[in-house]
Protein backbone atom coordinates (compact mmCIF):
# COMPACT_ATOMS: atom_id res chain seq x y z
CA UNK A 1 0.00 0.00 0.00
CA UNK A 2 1.30 3.53 -0.52
CA UNK A 3 1.73 6.40 2.13
CA UNK A 4 -1.94 8.26 2.25
CA UNK A 5 -2.25 11.65 3.25
CA UNK A 6 -4.10 12.17 6.33
CA UNK A 7 -7.28 13.45 4.28
CA UNK A 8 -6.55 10.52 1.74
CA UNK A 9 -6.64 8.26 4.82
CA UNK A 10 -10.02 9.62 6.27
CA UNK A 11 -11.50 8.92 2.99
CA UNK A 12 -9.94 5.91 2.03
CA UNK A 13 -10.26 3.78 5.35
CA UNK A 14 -12.58 5.56 7.43
CA UNK A 15 -15.29 6.74 4.74
CA UNK A 16 -15.35 10.35 5.24
CA UNK A 17 -16.09 12.31 2.29
CA UNK A 18 -14.52 15.90 0.68
CA UNK A 19 -16.39 18.62 0.51
CA UNK A 20 -18.33 18.75 -2.29
CA UNK A 21 -16.50 20.93 -5.43
CA UNK A 22 -13.50 21.06 -3.52
CA UNK A 23 -11.98 17.65 -5.18
CA UNK A 24 -9.43 18.26 -8.09
CA UNK A 25 -10.95 15.55 -10.41
CA UNK A 26 -14.57 17.43 -9.80
CA UNK A 27 -13.83 19.56 -12.97
CA UNK A 28 -11.28 17.37 -14.95
CA UNK A 29 -12.17 15.78 -18.40
CA UNK A 30 -8.49 15.02 -19.56
CA UNK A 31 -8.59 11.77 -21.69
CA UNK A 32 -7.13 9.03 -19.33
CA UNK A 33 -7.61 6.34 -16.15
CA UNK A 34 -8.29 6.92 -12.88
CA UNK A 35 -6.15 4.53 -10.15
CA UNK A 36 -7.36 3.24 -6.66
CA UNK A 37 -5.11 6.33 -4.74
CA UNK A 38 -4.35 3.25 -2.73
CA UNK A 39 -3.17 0.60 -4.43
CA UNK A 40 -2.98 1.89 -8.04
CA UNK A 41 -5.67 -0.71 -9.23
CA UNK A 42 -7.33 0.78 -12.59
CA UNK A 43 -11.03 1.71 -11.58
CA UNK A 44 -12.33 4.14 -14.33
CA UNK A 45 -11.91 5.53 -18.01
CA UNK A 46 -12.15 9.29 -18.64
CA UNK A 47 -14.76 7.80 -21.22
CA UNK A 48 -16.94 7.20 -18.32
CA UNK A 49 -16.43 10.65 -16.51
CA UNK A 50 -19.68 13.05 -17.13
CA UNK A 51 -20.75 16.09 -15.55
CA UNK A 52 -23.47 15.34 -13.11
CA UNK A 53 -23.17 19.01 -11.19
CA UNK A 54 -23.41 16.99 -7.57
CA UNK A 55 -19.86 18.29 -6.65
CA UNK A 56 -18.29 14.58 -7.29
CA UNK A 57 -16.45 13.07 -10.11
CA UNK A 58 -19.15 11.39 -11.64
CA UNK A 59 -18.31 7.96 -13.36
CA UNK A 60 -21.29 5.26 -15.16
CA UNK A 61 -19.07 2.68 -14.34
CA UNK A 62 -16.21 1.12 -13.25
CA UNK A 63 -13.21 0.09 -16.11
CA UNK A 64 -14.29 -3.59 -15.67
CA UNK A 65 -17.47 -6.01 -14.09
CA UNK A 66 -15.95 -6.48 -10.18
CA UNK A 67 -13.77 -3.55 -10.27
CA UNK A 68 -15.82 -1.49 -8.10
CA UNK A 69 -17.21 -3.52 -5.09
CA UNK A 70 -20.79 -2.26 -4.09
CA UNK A 71 -21.97 -2.55 0.19
CA UNK A 72 -24.61 -1.55 1.22
CA UNK A 73 -24.84 1.83 3.53
CA UNK A 74 -27.97 2.74 6.01
CA UNK A 75 -25.67 5.08 8.10
CA UNK A 76 -27.05 9.13 8.38
CA UNK A 77 -30.14 7.77 8.34
CA UNK A 78 -29.86 6.90 5.16
CA UNK A 79 -30.02 3.95 2.68
CA UNK A 80 -27.24 3.92 -0.08
CA UNK A 81 -24.57 2.03 -2.03
CA UNK A 82 -21.11 2.16 -1.12
CA UNK A 83 -18.51 1.78 -3.47
CA UNK A 84 -15.18 0.81 -2.57
CA UNK A 85 -12.27 -0.57 -4.47
CA UNK A 86 -12.34 -4.48 -4.91
CA UNK A 87 -8.78 -4.97 -4.48
CA UNK A 88 -7.76 -3.28 -1.21
CA UNK A 89 -11.34 -2.22 -0.15
CA UNK A 90 -10.56 1.27 -0.37
CA UNK A 91 -13.80 3.86 -0.08
CA UNK A 92 -14.63 5.26 -3.12
CA UNK A 93 -17.98 7.11 -2.31
CA UNK A 94 -21.80 6.03 -3.32
CA UNK A 95 -23.58 4.59 -6.27
CA UNK A 96 -26.46 5.97 -7.28
CA UNK A 97 -29.34 5.12 -10.05
CA UNK A 98 -29.57 8.13 -11.98
CA UNK A 99 -26.97 8.27 -13.59
CA UNK A 100 -27.07 8.16 -17.63
CA UNK A 101 -27.99 5.57 -19.99
CA UNK A 102 -26.97 3.44 -21.05
CA UNK A 103 -26.22 1.96 -17.42
CA UNK A 104 -28.49 4.23 -15.13
CA UNK A 105 -25.54 4.50 -12.91
CA UNK A 106 -23.83 7.39 -11.41
CA UNK A 107 -20.89 6.49 -9.47
CA UNK A 108 -20.30 9.63 -7.14
CA UNK A 109 -16.74 9.32 -6.36
CA UNK A 110 -14.14 11.56 -4.08
CA UNK A 111 -11.65 12.64 -5.49
CA UNK A 112 -9.22 11.99 -2.60
CA UNK A 113 -9.50 8.16 -3.46
CA UNK A 114 -8.53 8.57 -6.72
CA UNK A 115 -4.69 9.06 -8.90
CA UNK A 116 -5.09 9.88 -12.67
CA UNK A 117 -2.71 8.93 -15.26
CA UNK A 118 -2.92 11.17 -18.53
CA UNK A 119 -3.42 8.83 -21.96
CA UNK A 120 -0.18 8.81 -23.67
Amino acid sequence: MKKLTPEQEAVCWASATEAPFSGIYNDHYEEGTYYCVACDTPLYSSKAKFKSGCGWPSFSGGLAEGIIEEIEDLTHGMRRVEIKCNNCKSHLGHSFPDGPLPSGIRHCVNSLSLDFTPKD
